[in-house]
């Protein structure tokens, strides 16, 4: 009888655990997809914040115009971006505002070969003027091992964007959003205004979510099989 009740517990706990999986992907689905709406918005409309005004907010996706100084700082290379079908780096580089308030400017793609060497972009100097998308930073993913490694030209290459490690290692705070610089400006590298291009889109979340809640049917029914055919047994 207690064995009975420690499988039936189990059984019940893995049933939660796979409605849980669900009903998880689900919201990541209708968080990417109210996102994409957002975007959408600004994008249609490009009614330009002062950039400095809108590095006081932490969050969502504004569009930008304003002045940034490129600092002499390491090129910052994140490492594992596809473009396409091609992998490769998205170019970082830090600059202040006019209020001199450090945020991360994206300046676009570059591709790595197959022996892994990497590009070496030049980085720009001075003031420039600036429009584009303020945005969040790409997503951190699971943090393993560490941020960073400084590669012989000075320059970082990222294997996720730490916020709190990148800014102890310009020694200074950086903004929490990081300005996309407008394509049909020429600096920079290839880029797009896509805010999901390494990401799942909400459509692969809403499948996923459907084979949970698949398996936990199928858990369902093959626990409830077994059930029946004990209790016929020991009728």
């Amino acid at each position: 009888m207690k064995l009975r009740i420690i499988l039936l517990l189990a059984a019940v706990l893995v049933e939660l655990l796979l409605l849980r999986l669900g009903f998880w992907q689900l919201a990541r689905g209708e968080e990417k997809q109210q996102s994409l709406r957002a975007v959408d918005a600004v994008l249609q409309e490009k009614k330009a914040v002062p950039l400095a005004k809108a590095l006081n907010l932490t969050q969502g996706f504004t569009w930008v115009q304003g002045r940034a100084v490129f600092r002499e700082a390491p090129l910052l290379l994140l490492d594992n971006q596809r473009r396409g079908s091609q992998v490769g780096v998205s170019v970082f580089q830090a600059a202040e505002d006019e209020s001199g308030r450090l945020f991360l400017v994206d300046l676009g793609w570059l591709p790595v070969n197959g022996n892994r060497q990497l590009p070496k972009p030049a980085a720009l100097s001075g003031a420039l003027a600036l429009e584009g998308l303020l945005l969040p930073p790409p997503s951190p993913g699971l943090a393993i091992g560490p941020a960073y490694s400084v590669q012989p030209d000075g320059s970082l290459l990222l294997m996720r964007l730490d916020r709190e490690a990148l800014s102890a290692s310009l020694k200074a705070p950086l903004a929490a959003r990081i300005l996309r610089v407008d394509p049909a400006q020429r600096i920079g590298f290839a880029r797009d205004l896509s805010v999901q291009a390494n990401t799942l889109p909400p459509e692969k979340h809403r499948a996923y979510a459907l084979q949970w809640f698949g398996l936990a049917a199928a858990f369902a029914v093959l626990c409830i099989g077994v059930m029946m055919r004990k209790t016929h047994a020991n009728g």
